[in-house]
C-alpha cells in the first residue's frame, strides 16, 4: 500500500460535498409556503351550478404559476405574496373583487359541451393568523347551465395549479384528481361516475410517487441516509423494510383520523430523524443493533408527514382503502426509486473498493458523468425541471458531487474503505448539515 497522505484529498471533498448541499438548503422549501392543491366541491341547484372552492388565494392573486415551484418563497412573486398573505380578510376580499374578473375568464365549466361562464362570486377569508403559514380561503361562484343539461366537464388554467373536484349530492359521485390544466371527464349530474376501486388505487399511484420524487426533498434525504450506512444489501433491506412497514401503519392511522399530531412537531422532527441517521453512518460502518429500532420508530414519524398530503385534499370515502393503498404503494416506488439511482451512481465506485479491476473503466464514466451533470445544471433545460418542478440544479449539483466523490474513492482505492471514507461518510456529513438547517429552520425561523 502506498505511503502517500491522503488526508487533504479526504478535507477537500468532504468540504465540497458539504458546501454544495448546504448551499442547495439555501433555496429549500419552506413548508408553510408549500403550495397545496385546491379542493373544489360541485352541487346542482335547478339550472345552475354552484362550486365551493379552498384555495391559497393569495398565491393567485399575486400571479404565481403553480406548476413551476412547490413553494411561495421560491415564486418570482413571493414579496407580493406575503404581503398579500398580511392583509386583513377585508382587505384581501378588496383586492378580490379586483382579481375576479381575471380569474373568472380562466375557470372552465362546459355543460354537454357548451362553454357557460362562472359567475357571482363570493369569498370567506381565514383571519391572519400567523402570517408564515398557509391562509385558507372559501371562493364559491355559480355557473348557469341549460335546462336538460346532462353532464358537465371542469377545469382551470394550468397556472392555477392541481384541482380536485368532488361532486356532492348525488349517488355515486364523480370524485377526480385534476392536473394542471387539465379538464374533467364528462361528469353525469345525475350522478354515477364514482371511480371503482381498480381506477382510484391506479389514480393515487403517481400522487405518492410525487410526493417523494421530486417534492419529497426530506423524505429523499432521509433514504439517503439509510443508504450510505452500507453498500450491502442486507442492512439496506432491513432498515427501509422497517422504514416501510413503519410510516404504512401510521399513515393508515393518521388517515383514519385515529392518530392526529401538528405538522409544527412533525415536521421538525422528520428534520431530526434525517440528522440522526446522517450522523451515525459517519460513526458507525454496519448496522448497530439499536439503528432497526430508531429506523422503525422514524419510519412513525415520516408516515405522518405522508398523512398531511392527503390531508390536503382529502381520500374519496367510497374507495378508501384502495386510494391509501395506492397512494403508499406510489411513496414505496419513489423510495426504491431513489435507492435503484444512487446505486447505479456509486456502484462502479463500490465495484473497485471492493476490488473489481476497472480502474480505467470507472474513472471515464464518472469522468463523464461529471460533465453530463455540468451540462444540465449549466444549460438548465426548461423541460427537466417543468418535469421535477424544481430548478434543475437542485438535483444535478448533488449528483455532480457524487460522481466527484466516486472517481476520488477510485483515485485513492488503495486506501482502506476508500468508499466509505471519500463517498459515504462525506455525502452524510452533507446530508446532516441540511437535516440541521431544515431543523432550525421548521423550529426558529
Amino acid at each position: 500500500m502506498p505511503s502517500f497522505s491522503v488526508t487533504p484529498k479526504l478535507s477537500f471533498v468532504r468540504l465540497l460535498s458539504s458546501a454544495v448541499l448546504v448551499w442547495i438548503t439555501t433555496l429549500s422549501p419552506v413548508w408553510a409556503h408549500e403550495v397545496l392543491p385546491s379542493i373544489a366541491d360541485m352541487t346542482q341547484e335547478g339550472d345552475s351550478l354552484t362550486f365551493d372552492v379552498r384555495l391559497n388565494l393569495e398565491s393567485f392573486i399575486a400571479g404565481i404559476d403553480q406548476t413551476e415551484v412547490v413553494d411561495t418563497n421560491a415564486a418570482p412573486q413571493a414579496e407580493t405574496y406575503d404581503a398579500l398573505r398580511a392583509l386583513s380578510p377585508d382587505d384581501l376580499e378588496a383586492r378580490f373583487a379586483d382579481y375576479w374578473p381575471q380569474m373568472a375568464g380562466k375557470i372552465i365549466v362546459q355543460a354537454d359541451g357548451v362553454a357557460v361562464i362562472a359567475e357571482n362570486p363570493t369569498l370567506s377569508v381565514d383571519p391572519i393568523g400567523n402570517t408564515d403559514v398557509v391562509r385558507a380561503s372559501t371562493l364559491s361562484f355559480t355557473a348557469a347551465i341549460p335546462a336538460g343539461t346532462q353532464s358537465v366537464q371542469v377545469g382551470w388554467a394550468p397556472e392555477f395549479g392541481v384541482l380536485v373536484l368532488r361532486q356532492m349530492g348525488v349517488d355515486a359521485p364523480y370524485d377526480g384528481y385534476l392536473e394542471a390544466g387539465a379538464l374533467s371527464d364528462p361528469i353525469a349530474l345525475a350522478g354515477g361516475d364514482q371511480a371503482s376501486g381498480w381506477q382510484t388505487f391506479v389514480r393515487y399511484l403517481p400522487i405518492g410517487f410525487d410526493h417523494i420524487v421530486p417534492k419529497g426533498l426530506d423524505h429523499i434525504l432521509f433514504v439517503l441516509g439509510l443508504f450510505f450506512l452500507s453498500a450491502r444489501i442486507r442492512p439496506l433491506l432491513t432498515q427501509v423494510s422497517l422504514f416501510t412497514l413503519a410510516h404504512t401503519i401510521t399513515l393508515a392511522l393518521a388517515a383514519l383520523g385515529y392518530v392526529v399530531i401538528p405538522g409544527s412537531i412533525v415536521e421538525p422532527l422528520i428534520a431530526a430523524s434525517i440528522v440522526y441517521v446522517a450522523v451515525e453512518n459517519i460513526f458507525m460502518k454496519n448496522l448497530s443493533p439499536w439503528r432497526p429500532f430508531i429506523v422503525f420508530g422514524f419510519g412513525l414519524l415520516h408516515g405522518l408527514g405522508f398523512a398531511s398530503v392527503l390531508a390536503e385534499f382529502g381520500l374519496p370515502e367510497s374507495a378508501f382503502v384502495p386510494a391509501l393503498i395506492g397512494f403508499n404503494i406510489g411513496v414505496e416506488i419513489g423510495q426504491l426509486s431513489v435507492i435503484a439511482v444512487m446505486f447505479l451512481c456509486v456502484w462502479q465506485a463500490v465495484r473497485v473498493d471492493r476490488g473489481g479491476n476497472e480502474v480505467s473503466q470507472g474513472k471515464v464514466l464518472y469522468l463523464v458523468l461529471t460533465a453530463a451533470a455540468a451540462a444540465l445544471i449549466w444549460l438548465n433545460p426548461s423541460v427537466i425541471s417543468t418535469a421535477i418542478e424544481n430548478p434543475t440544479w437542485l438535483f444535478a449539483a448533488p449528483l455532480l458531487v457524487i460522481f466527484l466523490l466516486c472517481f476520488g474513492s477510485i483515485q485513492l482505492r488503495d486506501h482502506v474503505d476508500a468508499y466509505r471514507k471519500i463517498v459515504a461518510i462525506p455525502a452524510s456529513v452533507a446530508i446532516a448539515f441540511v437535516g440541521t438547517y431544515w431543523f432550525i429552520e421548521r423550529v426558529f425561523l
